[in-house]
């Protein structure tokens, strides 16, 4: 693998690395979500929240879209992020 590509898979992986921003994929993997609703269903701040989804737009992980004067999220590759926590469970289920 080129290092080029193990640095942009790193970058990708630390974008998911906050408990936050986890429980941020998990709501948006159920749909686009406004940050306002973001905000109720992870129980954080407006500015917390935004930060984040500003780290994982960076790292290509999500996008947005204007409606009205709000900013709605949705996960750019909603599959793969479900594929990889899925993953993630089955190994957590394992060494238990």
């Amino acid at each position: 693998m080129e290092t080029l590509n193990c640095r942009k898979i790193a970058d990708f992986f630390r974008a998911l690395s906050h408990p936050t921003r986890i429980g941020i994929v998990l709501r948006l993997l159920e749909g686009k979500k406004c940050v306002g609703n973001l905000e109720e269903l992870v129980k954080a701040p407006q500015p917390n929240i935004s930060q984040h989804l500003s780290i994982m737009k960076a790292s290509g992980i999500v996008d947005w879209i204007q409606q009205g004067k709000m900013k709605c999220y949705f996960l750019k590759e909603p599959k793969l992020l479900k594929d990889l926590f899925s993953s993630g469970e089955k190994l957590l289920k394992r060494n238990k």
